[in-house]
């Protein structure tokens, strides 16, 4: 079997708007390592865009699908109950930094987990509104694009989008808005698009995923819980990309110093399952009606007992410190790096959600040809990157937290010789 006529297959039977990255077909994967069916061995510096946190088909997330498959695989939540969900509605409860009481929902991807959460505070608060920010993504369903702060390619050609959903700028050092800024530009919001009477959540990453890897400044976070506590607003911390140890703690607001109201998660809670969950306040979590949540495949048995087992891991592996001392690695590596690759204008990131910015040198403009072609060399050297950004000129790094020492340095090696280059 040839990637080129799976690929020749793939443009007649699939539509052009699933874009594909790369050009070669997975046949199996373990750990940090991808293999394709040509046979051609990559390392995964994707992970499936941070979903695999513990790495491709780690034993123990395989013991605990295959143990749960010979149960059953499906009876609907909201029909037949089962232990499995209520015990990792319980675990999440336990671990998110929300204090007080809390209850969790589950469902299947992130956008509904976000669309859930939206809901969830309109139904608290009996307002409308929804503010997220510039850069920021939280799906491709209706309500999520309209959230999402970037045009191409998410909302190219698929409005009209839902009403009373407004943006506010996202603190940026390299593009000079400062957290004061962005605060005064939120206010003006109120004084000239939407009364903060009428808003029922403020969205936010605490790192920005699509957008760029930009962590929230410390100040910025505290402002916005300011505001949310004068207004009765919602604060909603939108961990999909950020949660499971990927920032060095389990949850980024953890890095915080104030707490949101409600967190959203996915991706690397269920290692590659397809699970999502929103948790936060009892008296918020309960302001839906009975049936105004769930869905036919929310908390499906195989996933939730592929979190359970993802969890484990997590603690027993102790991956949020892995993910520290990793993190520091790459940053340091990139860092020195930096006087012989002009065009790379920034480094940053918490814990091993780490990017890298490529600017012009000339005119310090976006530069995401620049980010391209540190991507195709590391792809033809056998290491798969992906970019983000607004401008696409940024690179993120999302390898396995469980990938093996060795493998890891290798792979700055060609990462070095991509950027040098």
């Amino acid at each position: 079997m040839k990637n080129l006529d799976i690929d020749q297959r793939r443009t007649l039977a699939t539509p052009r708007g699933v874009g594909v990255m790369c050009d070669f077909y997975a046949d199996r994967a373990e750990n940090a390592t991808l293999w394709d069916v040509e046979g051609q061995a990559f390392t995964d510096f994707a992970a499936g865009i941070a979903v695999l946190n513990t790495g491709h088909r780690h034993p123990r997330v395989v013991d605990a699908i295959a143990g749960q498959l010979g149960r059953f695989t499906h009876t609907a939540y909201q029909i037949v109950p089962y232990q499995g969900y209520v015990a990792l509605a319980e675990r999440i409860n336990a671990l998110v930094p929300i204090g007080g009481v809390k209850k969790t929902a589950l469902f299947t991807t992130g956008a509904e987990a976000v669309e859930n959460a939206v809901k969830i505070a309109r139904a608290h608060t009996g307002r409308p509104g929804v503010i997220a920010f510039s850069g920021a993504f939280h799906g491709r369903t209706l309500l999520g694009m309209a959230m999402t702060g970037k045009v191409v390619p998410y909302k190219v050609g698929f409005g009209p989008f839902p009403a009373d959903v407004y943006h506010a700028p996202f603190p940026n050092t390299l593009r000079g808005v400062t957290t004061a800024q962005a605060l005064d530009d939120l206010a003006s919001l109120f004084k000239t698009d939407i009364d903060p009477s009428r808003v029922a959540a403020i969205v936010i990453e605490p790192v920005q995923g699509e957008g760029g890897f930009h962590p929230a400044p410390a100040d910025f976070m505290r402002g916005l819980r300011a505001v949310c506590d004068r207004h009765g607003i919602v604060l909603i911390a939108d961990e999909v990309q950020t949660g499971f140890a990927r920032t060095g703690e389990l949850f980024a607001m953890s890095h915080y110093d104030v707490e949101p109201d409600l967190i959203t998660m996915a991706k690397s809670l269920a290692g590659g399952m397809p699970l999502s969950a929103v948790c936060g306040r009892a008296e918020i979590m309960d302001a839906p009606q009975p049936g105004g949540l769930g869905g036919t495949y929310a908390g499906n048995p195989l996933a939730v007992a592929a979190a359970h087992a993802v969890i484990d891991v997590i603690t027993e592996e102790r991956l949020c410190e892995r993910a520290a001392a990793l993190g520091t690695q790459l940053t340091e590596h990139l860092l020195s790096l930096r006087p012989r690759c002009p065009s790379l204008a920034e480094v940053r990131g918490v814990g091993s959600m780490i990017a890298a910015e490529f600017t012009d040198p000339a005119t310090g403009a976006p530069s995401p040809d620049a980010a391209k072609r540190v991507q195709t060399r590391a792809l033809e050297a056998g290491l798969i990157l992906l970019t983000c950004g607004v401008h696409g000129n940024v690179i993120r790094f999302l390898y396995p937290l469980t990938i093996p020492q060795a493998q890891f340095d290798a792979a700055l090696a060609i990462l070095e010789k991509a950027l040098v280059e």
